[in-house]
């Protein structure tokens, strides 16, 4: 055994960890991407087009929607976004006598005019217009919750 000073000693002569410097590594490196072999190739400079599928129809959805255009995916799109009108909603439209494709700012005019031709200050108290009045009130609130306005 060796005593504490002679350990010491020892061990700063001695490199636990041989690293290597960093040419070495890079050289390293380098050299084990290609596993030591010489490479031949092209360098590709640019991004080249993917090709597209056979125009024969495969069946398959990736053959299908490689041959589609932007413009026809957008229309897709826009044609699973359009849903069926629930019943309540459908009313709704109906009561306050606008189409299925008003924009909000013609739900809103429309409920205003509704408002104002039915509240019971403009009848002058007559309690005849009170449930178009209602009725308007909750096809808004329908329209409104369910994301039309």
């Amino acid at each position: 055994m060796f005593c504490l000073e002679h350990v010491k000693e020892y061990n700063k002569g001695y490199s636990f960890t041989t690293a290597p410097s960093s040419p070495e590594v890079a050289r390293y490196q380098r050299e084990a991407t290609t596993g030591g072999r010489a490479t031949v190739g092209t360098r590709v400079t640019e991004a080249t087009e993917i090709p597209m599928p056979f125009t024969v129809r495969s069946g398959t959805a990736k053959a299908l929607n490689a041959r589609k255009t932007a413009a026809q995916r957008q229309a897709q799109k826009a044609d699973l976004q359009v849903r069926k009108l629930k019943v309540l909603e459908a009313r709704a439209f109906e009561t306050l006598g606008v189409s299925q494709g008003a924009t909000p700012e013609e739900i809103k005019a429309r409920y205003k005019e509704k408002l104002k031709m039915h509240h019971p200050d403009a009848n002058e108290g007559n309690r005849t217009s009170e449930d178009e009045l209602r009725a308007s009130i909750e096809a808004y609130k329908i329209l409104k919750l369910n994301g039309f306005c």
